[in-house]
């Protein structure tokens, strides 16, 4: 390389982050603990690709030339424009599609996976994350939704969150009832509506009133608009936020059914109940919508204590798959947020992310026997432990050590003329070594003391790692 050659500097796109060995241990553990009640539950694996021709994602994605507002597309060679997926659940519906005739209706399946959205990303924001799904296609009735909302207080509980989450339950029809019944016809003013509803949490019933009339001015002095009802209209819709739903409602009826089941099944309210102030996915959802809201307390970005809130949810989208075949087929289901879930589990102790432990390494203390350290390598993993011949500048002992310890090993294996003569080897227990180290501050003391380290046959390499393995555990 000439001095002219500009070097390129190596950074990441925003909106993307790297994982560490440690975090994809601890959520690799999370994601099994999921799978588990997903199985449980009667539910199968399936896996779409990253990319679907971009025609298939659905109405959500814009009407351009090039459609990349919201999604990353690219065109092939047959002029075709793909996209990635933006999330798991528009897949699911072309594969069940094309796959109508063998699958078993309803399709039970769970999908975990990257998803990615192309828009501008902020503190917790990115463009590619994980999300873990389950759905039921092809089950019209309450009960499949009733399943979902207990199969995610299930989940919550695998995860040792009991007690610190709820799983909060609505409906799109019950909305609608009571957008009627004010008189709210335009979709900008519905909106307007269901945004405030949806703050009932965060600002209590007069802050969504003022939100549903004029306006509201947060204490910074920032003016959100309001939806410009009139005080008879605000009152309906007051009243329902209170837990007056609308009479005679399609909505009132299956989240009553919804009830019943999870009474029958022995979820409570503290477990599952029914919300009026949730709202998700206006133009998606097509009746119970449903979240898994976190309850314990954090502190934001000024230093405010906040409700952790939702790591999920999900509901009732009957149109989707209806794009593809000329028959209504129904469908719901919930997605999980995987990052943002490891963070909660993270905050509340239930997640480890800690460094997985590493190989064990073998050293090289003469290049001339590299064959002979090759085979204690072997050894070692054909009997299923986890191993490997330290490959960098052998001519320093001590840098080999710093790299064992920097690799997170356990032990390292020292075999060095003298002990290869006497047919033994030396064994250096890092872990002890460390926890010896914090007590000897005289460096003579340390060499003299070898912290750790212990002599053994040749012969016995195998039995004395994994009986050293096993007393580390």
């Amino acid at each position: 390389m000439t001095e002219k050659t500009k070097l390129i500097t190596p950074r990441l796109p925003r909106g993307f982050e790297d994982r560490t060995p440690g975090e994809i241990a601890a959520v690799g553990v999370m994601i099994d603990k999921i799978k588990a009640v997903y199985e449980r539950y009667g539910f199968d694996p399936v896996e779409t690709p990253l990319l679907e021709l971009t025609e298939t994602l659905g109405k959500f994605l814009p009407d351009t030339d090039r459609p990349n507002a919201g999604v990353f597309s690219i065109q092939d060679d047959d002029e075709q424009w793909m996209s990635l997926r933006y999330d798991l659940t528009a897949p699911l519906a072309r594969y069940f599609a094309e796959n109508f005739e063998t699958l078993p209706k309803p399709y039970r399946s769970y999908r975990q996976g990257y998803v990615f959205r192309n828009e501008k990303p902020g503190p917790g924001r990115f463009r590619q994350f994980m999300q873990f799904d389950a759905d039921t296609v092809g089950a019209g009735g309450p009960e499949a939704d009733a399943e979902m909302c207990m199969m995610m207080a299930d989940v919550m509980d695998a995860l040792g969150l009991q007690g610190k989450y709820v799983v909060r339950v609505n409906n799109r029809k019950v909305l609608d009832g009571v957008l009627n019944a004010a008189g709210v016809t335009s979709d900008e003013q519905k909106l307007a509506v269901l945004r405030a509803v949806d703050k009932l949490d965060k600002f209590g019933t007069d802050g969504v009133k003022l939100l549903l009339g004029a306006g509201r001015k947060d204490e910074s002095g920032d003016f959100t608009k309001g939806a410009g009802l009139t005080d008879a209209q605000a009152a309906v819709v007051l009243d329902y936020v209170a837990g007056k739903p609308p009479a005679d409602n399609d909505g009132v009826a299956e989240l009553a059914a919804m009830q019943a089941l999870f009474t029958a099944a022995g979820y409570g309210p503290d477990r599952i109940k029914i919300d009026p102030s949730v709202v998700r996915g206006l133009e998606y959802y097509t009746g119970p919508v449903f979240e898994i809201e976190l309850t314990f307390k954090v502190q934001n970005e000024k230093g405010q204590d906040v409700v952790f809130g939702a790591v999920g949810g999900g509901g009732r989208y009957d149109g989707l798959v209806s794009r593809f075949r000329r028959e209504p087929v129904p469908a719901t289901g919930f997605s999980i947020g995987v990052s943002r879930l490891a963070n909660a589990l993270k905050l509340t102790g239930n997640l480890d992310a800690a460094e997985p432990a590493g190989p064990v390494v073998v050293l090289v203390m003469d290049k001339e026997q590299m064959a002979g350290y090759q085979a204690m390598v072997a050894e070692l993993r054909h009997a299923g432990i986890r191993a490997e011949m330290f490959l960098g500048n052998t001519k320093n002992f001590g840098k080999q050590v710093a790299y064992a310890d920097k690799r997170n090993s356990p032990i390292v294996v020292i075999e060095g003329s003298q002990e290869r003569e006497q047919g033994i080897l030396q064994i250096k227990d890092l872990i002890a070594g460390k926890q010896a180290a914090q007590a000897i501050t005289d460096n003579a003391e340390w060499k003299a003391a070898r912290p750790g380290q212990f002599e053994i046959k040749r012969g016995d390499l195998v039995s004395a790692v994994r009986k050293l393995l096993s007393e580390q555990q």
